[in-house]
């Protein structure tokens, strides 16, 4: 059942399935234009077995933010994401007032207790793994471990950062990086910023549209229900958070910075990567994964699923879900 909950000002969607007999609780965050929909083929073959988060990150899915009043200091088109959502931005966020009458201030106490207010931006993988502070508060969440594709992947490492006594560990999907390739990335944010603009609304209902998007970065076609889906996701994202996040999780300072976080972690860290993935390739995964202790001298914390692509919780959910029960049945005490 979907259910809605207040984040810093924001209607965040989320399903959480009912508890089980073991304390784990998994929460599940996803990529870049995707949604919280992608997670349940490994959800449905994990709830029986342990209690299961999944929700859309702000902007994506269902958690969008009411459209703000025009402002007489509006951002010029021509800016960039980052520069249009300065530090005050960020701070009002949380000085916004519930609907239960408390300030999201003293809503977010935790954030206080665990880490810095502000963040370089809105949408840098900080911001979201700040938001995920307040909804594991909001939802009385004690412990979890975070289960991150691509994007989300960094969004539960900068988590883990933040939340050293909160989460227990965490497990990254199709998700690496540390090295910046300036030419690469100027190429992949020169495309993504041809997804975000390429997005009228009317072209969910083109008919056979479904088909390409099937078959976008996946070793093997998926079914024709996973290609509507992800052009709905890609049609629904909100502009500003769609180019925000593609643009500040892309620069130099924050690939370079994820090495740094993943070196700090204490709690155990694994990342599952699809033999097939062109989008973060098993190379760039494992150059990621060495930077922390458990990586030792020959890969110990990465896993390589054959027959896979960028997409391994659709493609492989099975295999996906076996490795994530296998790598939490290791820690829980």
């Amino acid at each position: 059942m979907v259910k809605t909950v207040d984040v810093l000002g924001v209607p965040h969607a989320y399903e959480l399935t009912p508890p089980r007999d073991s304390s784990v609780v998994l929460v599940f965050v996803h990529g870049w234009l995707l949604s919280r929909e992608y997670w349940r083929p490994t959800i449905q073959q994990l709830s029986p077995h342990y209690q299961c988060l999944s929700y859309d990150l702000r902007g994506f899915g269902h958690s969008q933010a009411v459209t703000p009043k025009p402002s007489s200091q509006a951002s010029s088109p021509q800016m960039s994401a980052a520069e249009q959502n300065s530090s005050s931005d960020r701070s009002t966020q949380f000085d916004r007032v519930q609907p239960d009458g408390t300030s999201s201030v003293a809503q977010s106490s935790v954030l206080k207790q665990n880490a810095t207010l502000t963040v370089p931006s809105r949408y840098a993988p900080a911001a979201y793994a700040q938001d995920l502070t307040v909804l594991l508060e909001q939802l009385e969440i004690s412990t979890a471990w975070l289960v991150g594709h691509s994007l989300g992947g960094s969004i539960s490492l900068w988590a883990a950062d933040q939340l050293p006594q909160k989460i227990r560990g965490v497990v990254c999907v199709n998700s690496g990086g540390g090295i910046y390739l300036k030419e690469e990335f100027e190429r992949f944010r020169a495309a993504g910023q041809q997804l975000v603009k390429l997005r009228p609304r009317w072209l969910c209902r083109l008919p056979l549209l479904d088909l390409p998007m099937s078959r976008m970065n996946v070793a093997r076609p998926l079914t024709r229900q996973w290609g509507k889906q992800r052009l709905v996701d890609w049609v629904a994202a909100h502009p500003e958070a769609a180019l925000g996040t593609l643009l500040d999780s892309t620069t130099e300072t924050e690939v370079h910075s994820l090495p740094q976080v993943v070196s700090r972690l204490q709690q155990p860290v694994y990342f599952i990567a699809g033999a097939e993935d062109t989008i973060m390739e098993p190379q760039y995964v494992r150059h990621l994964a060495s930077f922390h202790p458990s990586f030792e001298c020959c890969g110990n914390n990465v896993v390589e699923i054959s027959d896979c692509g960028h997409l391994a919780m659709v493609e492989q959910p099975e295999e996906v879900a076996a490795q994530i029960q296998k790598i939490v049945a290791k820690h829980e005490f």
